[in-house]
Order: structure tokens, then C-alpha cells, then sequence
């Protein structure tokens, strides 16, 4: 009897107008989120005139929304049933408004008064995150349903984290061009923000039109026996996090980005207020290190495909956290031993970016493997909260510290300041102690991971032989069973 169920993926490869279209897509998501991390807290304290403690508070207004936010839009994804999938129609309504919302986030409204400021700010973010998870989680779980194999995915998240890389690279040239041509402050930002809105939301579109072909070759052959968990949303948070692996991913994303994003942060007010430096060095330095990640992206692919995920996050990371010790011994005279640990900065950080993400479709595959159902839009949602989590903590934690310590905000029409002591050795210690120590969490995290190439080969053959069984038996029912493994 000729078997009927595909006993592996598609038989050509994944292609590489996929693997871009699927790459472009995180131009969506990355590119405001990038000029986020490097611009927003700079920009409310210095150039709105926000107090650092309120304008450390603006990302965690949208943080309330998110709780619930992020995993009901995952929960309803798993769902959702339309021509197009399960994932595009949310990519696709939060395309404009994710926009929007974001080039609403660098006007200054005409006000001195620090409540209406931070009621603008706040109310701005509420729409700019809910468009925001709409687009960047259903991306995200586009990941575990472009392809099944393990090498594959590590492809697809290399050019996933070019991309992003790549995102963080064109929004800081742009920046640096802008702040080289407009001198009004609060103008060169209004245009920053205008033109990365349209290019994130044209690239959510390119994205969907470019992987909707690949993605319903693999629905195919395997939503018939495969089952979307009808389990009440807070039940699948529970088997979620009983999932060690998953767990494991969590650790090592959650270190890695609220390391790097109090990096990000706090890396402006390092580059002008400690080593004394013009704003353009700034983005030159960013450069350095989002340019070195680039590069390595494809190298530490290459590698992970010989010795796997896990073992290229510990040879990267003690590297960006010697090199963020250094910035923290660096004196204001030693401008290009800057750069040079920038480099090296950049050489660990791609592992960071490929790891965490390349792991969570194997995970899914383990879930599935142990529930018998899929449920990427949970797994997605959890994360791509603790994304937001990790950035509004960063952001807040950076604001409140030098508002403690002293720090004295101005706005883009008031002479530089000079800065106190205590504000300066703050910023030092949050440019590298500090993320260097979280990022160590990290390394701890990763050393537990248990699912290796072998491992996941195994789930995957498992899973094969039960969708045939399945098959077979029920005629194309997989049935609803919650007790597998």
C-alpha cells in the first residue's frame, strides 16, 4: 500500500529567494526595534526633555498591554483559519500600524509639561506594540514552518540574523547621514523615524509574498495529521514551561538581549559623555560592531552545522564579555582601542543572534513530540515577550541608574552639560560589568541545553513514523491525544 504521508520535507531544498523573502521580513521588526534600543532613551531625555525616570517608564506602559497582549495574539494565531495560513493575516494588519506607530514616537508634541510628555510617549507605545507583536511573533513562528530539517534551520536563522544585523547597519547609516545633513535635532529624528517606518512596513509585505509558496508546501503534508492544541490558553502555558528545553532557550535569549540591549542603551551616553566624543562616533561605533556581527553570521553558521547551536553561543560569548570588560577600563584619550573592542563586541554578539532562534523550531518539534499537537504561536509569544521584557527593562533600569546617580538630562536647545562623577562611573559600569555578568547566565543556560543534531534527528523520525501510523489508522485523523511521551 503506497504510504500516504511525505516521509520527509519537500524534496528540493530550501530555496534562496525563500530564505531572503523569510530575511526581509525581520526588516519589519528589527529595524524600528533597533533604532529603539540605540535612539529612544537618548532621544526623550535629550531631545523631548523627558526626565530619565519617565522616560525609562515609557516602554514599560506598553509592557502592562503586552502581558496580555503578546500570548493572546499567539494563542489566536495557533487558531486562526484563513486563505492565507495562520500567520500572514496578523503580519499583514499589523503592517500599517506598526508604522504609524512607530513614526509617531519621534515627534515632540508641543508641551514642557513632563505628565503630558510621558502620557504621549506612553500612549504612543500601547499602538506601536500591539502592531509590533502582530507582525514580529507571527514572523518569528514562520521559522518552524518554512522547514523541518536542523541545518536548514540553521540556514534560515543566518539569514534571519543578517537581516536583523543587516537592519541595525541600515538604520544607523541612515541615522549617521540624517544627524550629518539636518541640524535641527528634533527634525533629524521626525525624518529618521518617518523613513524607517515606511521600509519596515513595505518589508512585512515582500516577506509575505515571498515565503506564502514554501509555507503551503509544508502545510500540506502535514496540518491533516497534525492537530492545533483546543487546550484553554493558560493549560498550554503550563505545558510550555514544562518543557525543559524551552526553558533553556528562554534562559539563554533573556541574558543574552537584556545584556546587549543595556549595551545598546547606554552606549550614546558612554561614547559623548565619557570619552567626549561628537554624536557621530556614536553611530560609528555601533557600526563597528553591528558590521563585525554581519560578517561572522554565515562563519559561526558554518560551524554550528559541525558542532552544533549550543557549542558556537559558548566559544562567541566570553568573547563580547572580555571585550565589554574592556570598555569599562577604556579612558576618554583611547578612541581607537574603542573601535577595537567594538570588533570584537561584534564578533560574539551573531551568535546571539542565530542561537536562541535557530533552537526554538526544534523545541516546538520536542513539544509536539510530547504532546502530540503544535503550538508555535505560544512558544513565539513567550518569547517575543521576553524580548520586549528584556528591552524595557534595559531602558527603564538605564534610566533610572543615571537618575540616581545624578545624570542631568537637557533638551536638543540647551548647551552639552557636564556630567558628575557618580553619572559617569555609572555609565561605565552599565556599559561593562554589568551586561558582562548577565551574559555569563547565559553561558549557564546554554550548557544545560539538552537537544543536539542526533537528538533532533531522532524526535523528527519519531514524529514521521507516528504521522504515518496516525494516517493510516484514522484515514488523515491525527486525533486530539495530549499524552504522547
Amino acid at each position: 500500500m503506497a504510504n500516504p504521508f511525505p516521509q520527509k520535507t519537500p524534496s528540493e531544498p530550501l530555496n534562496l529567494p525563500t530564505k531572503l523573502a523569510y530575511g526581509v521580513g525581520e526588516l519589519g521588526g528589527e529595524i524600528p526595534g533597533n533604532i529603539l534600543v540605540f535612539f529612544l532613551l537618548f532621544f526623550l531625555t535629550n531631545v523631548a526633555g523627558l526626565n530619565p525616570t519617565l522616560a525609562g517608564s515609557v516602554l514599560l506602559i506598553g509592557k502592562v498591554w503586552d502581558a496580555i497582549n503578546d500570548p493572546m495574539i499567539g494563542y489566536l494565531s495557533d487558531r486562526t483559519r484563513s486563505p492565507l495560513g495562520r500567520r500572514y493575516p496578523w503580519m499583514l494588519i499589523g503592517a500599517i500600524p506598526l508604522g504609524i506607530g512607530f513614526g509617531l514616537q519621534w515627534f515632540v508634541p508641543p508641551t514642557s509639561n513632563q505628565w503630558l510628555l510621558f502620557a504621549y510617549y506612553g500612549g504612543v507605545g500601547i499602538l506601536f506594540y500591539a502592531a509590533f507583536t502582530s507582525v514580529v511573533l507571527t514572523h518569528n513562528a514562520l521559522a518552524a514552518e518554512l522547514t523541518q530539517s536542523y541545518d536548514e534551520r540553521i540556514d534560515l536563522i543566518s539569514f534571519k540574523a543578517s537581516f536583523s544585523i543587516g537592519a541595525s547597519i541600515f538604520s544607523l547609516g541612515l541615522a549617521q547621514i540624517i544627524f550629518a545633513y539636518v541640524d535641527d535635532e528634533s527634525q533629524e529624528y521626525r525624518i529618521l523615524g518617518t523613513i524607517c517606518a515606511v521600509v519596515a512596513t513595505l518589508a512585512v509585505f515582500l516577506c509575505v509574498v515571498g515565503t506564502y509558496k514554501r509555507y503551503k508546501q509544508i502545510e500540506a503534508q502535514r496540518e491533516s495529521v497534525t492537530q492545533v492544541s483546543v487546550l484553554p490558553i493558560t493549560q498550554q502555558f503550563r505545558i510550555a514551561f514544562s518543557n525543559f528545553p524551552f526553558i533553556c532557550v528562554i534562559g539563554i535569549y533573556l541574558c543574552s538581549w537584556l545584556s546587549l540591549q543595556t549595551t545598546a542603551a547606554i552606549l550614546p551616553f558612554f561614547v559623548t559623555h565619557w570619552m567626549g566624543l561628537p554624536d557621530h562616533h556614536f553611530t560609528q561605533t555601533a557600526l563597528t560592531v553591528q558590521g563585525t556581527a554581519l560578517s561572522m553570521t554565515f562563519v559561526w553558521s558554518a560551524i554550528a552545522k559541525r558542532v552544533g547551536k549550543r557549542i558556537i553561543y559558548c566559544i562567541g560569548i566570553p568573547v563580547t564579555v572580555c571585550a565589554l570588560m574592556g570598555l569599562f577600563f577604556l579612558q576618554p584619550n583611547q578612541v581607537a582601542l574603542m573601535y577595537v573592542l567594538a570588533v570584537f563586541v561584534g564578533l560574539g554578539l551573531s551568535t546571539a543572534y542565530i542561537v536562541p532562534w535557530s533552537m526554538l523550531p526544534d523545541v516546538v518539534d520536542f513539544d509536539e513530540f510530547n504532546t502530540g499537537q503544535r503550538r508555535e504561536g505560544i512558544f513565539y509569544a513567550l518569547v517575543v515577550q521576553i524580548h520586549k521584557i528584556a528591552v524595557a527593562i534595559a531602558l527603564f533600569l538605564v534610566g533610572r541608574s543615571l537618575d540616581m546617580s545624578g545624570f542631568i538630562s537637557s533638551t536638543s536647545e540647551q548647551l552639552p552639560t557636564t556630567q558628575p562623577e557618580s553619572a559617569l562611573w555609572t555609565i561605565r559600569l552599565l556599559i561593562g560589568p554589568i551586561p558582562a555578568i548577565v551574559l555569563m547566565g547565559g553561558l549557564a543556560w546554554a550548557y544545560f541545553y539538552p537537544i543536539s543534531r542526533s537528538f533532533h534527528g531522532e524526535i523528527l523520525l519519531k514524529l514521521i513514523e507516528r504521522r504515518n501510523t496516525e494516517t493510516l489508522r484514522d484515514g488523515g485523523d491525527g486525533g486530539d491525544g495530549e499524552d504522547y511521551g
